[in-house]
């Protein structure tokens, strides 16, 4: 009998992003950059979370600067930042707690 679902990843098996390429800038060339698939899991998400607060930084600023027509928008962007950078600060807590417990 053939077994249809694969059994899951094994408790302490490092878990890593998949390779990603961007920026080909749709031409006939190699992409420019790639997320690269040796990397841990964990280090990724932290990095993650450094360019997302970069990126709330940065919207914040702009929200000081925009007029109300756009003011609106920024502070939705500002709203969605804050709340991926609250679930990426979770899973790593979590995966901290796992490790120290492991």
């Amino acid at each position: 009998m053939t077994k249809i679902v694969p059994d899951p990843p094994l408790p302490n098996t490092p878990r890593k992003p998949a390779y990603t390429s961007f920026g080909c800038c749709h031409g006939d060339h190699p992409p420019l950059f790639s997320v690269r698939e040796d990397i841990k899991l964990e280090d990724a998400l932290v990095y993650l979370s450094i360019m997302i607060q970069c990126a709330r930084d940065t919207t914040a600023q702009a929200c000081e600067r925009a007029d109300e027509q756009f003011k609106s928008l920024l502070m939705a962007s500002q709203h969605s930042l804050e709340l991926s950078n609250a679930l990426i600060e979770s899973v790593l807590d979590g995966m901290e707690a796992k490790a120290v417990s492991s």
